[in-house]
């Protein structure tokens, strides 16, 4: 952002061992770009958010395996 080059959108997974997973991260870029455009990605497709992305903030949703 300080080069003011900014991402056109982030590809987040669900889960990610040892780290935080992407429904914490997207809450943690929304604070810092309001308008960021995320896609969630996860092979547990029975997950609330896979089924429901958009009421998590999401634009979309890309199952796995791809």
């Amino acid at each position: 952002m300080d080069s003011g080059e900014l991402f056109d959108a982030v590809i987040l997974d669900l889960t990610v061992l040892g780290g935080i997973g992407g429904e914490q991260t997207l809450k943690e870029l929304l604070n810092i770009d309001p308008l960021v455009r995320a896609v969630v990605s996860s092979g547990y497709a029975n997950d609330p958010i896979m089924a429901d992305c958009k009421k998590y903030g999401f634009q979309d949703a890309i199952p796995k395996p791809y």
